[in-house]
């Protein structure tokens, strides 16, 4: 399993999050989202439904059910009901964990988001990093560029 930091300078999660979900779901593949809280979670599920006035994400969590069924999964817990290929970590949530349980890590990549403008969250993702390298798994960083594009960088 591949694991990519996405390092957030010029676009927010809200912004950045929809089109690599997208490019997910155009492989033939399935995700999960996982959050810290459900509050955030939430106003992530009213963006995916309307960030773009010609397209929606399907998607779904525990409040709608039939997780199996989801092409995209939210969750602020380490379930995986629609053995989701890609799993996005955002605000922190605990990479470590979730792909050491073969039930919960995805099958293909593990996607860590960082908002680079917020020291915690930088600080946090550093902090993961270095812990997945320590335990020997392969590790990818991008960051955006000046027009909001991703750039692999190590």
């Amino acid at each position: 399993m591949e694991i990519w930091f996405y390092h957030l300078q010029r676009r927010t999660l809200e912004d950045a999050l929809p089109a690599l979900i997208e490019r997910t779901l155009a492989r033939g593949w399935r995700a999960v989202v996982q959050g810290e809280n459900e509050e955030r979670l939430a106003a992530l599920d009213d963006r995916l439904w309307t960030y773009n006035d010609d397209s929606f994400l399907p998607h779904g969590s525990s409040r709608e059910g039939e997780g199996a069924e989801q092409p995209v999964w939210l969750t602020a817990t380490n379930d995986n009901p629609n053995a989701a290929a890609v799993r996005f970590f955002i605000d922190g949530a605990d990479v470590q964990s979730i792909i050491a349980d073969p039930a919960s890590a995805p099958k293909e990549r593990a996607i860590v988001m960082f908002d680079g403008r917020d020291e915690e969250a930088l600080q946090k993702a550093r902090a993961q990093f270095r812990q997945l390298r320590d335990a020997g798994h392969a590790l990818s960083y991008w960051r955006q560029n000046d027009d909001g594009r991703w750039e692999k960088m190590a």
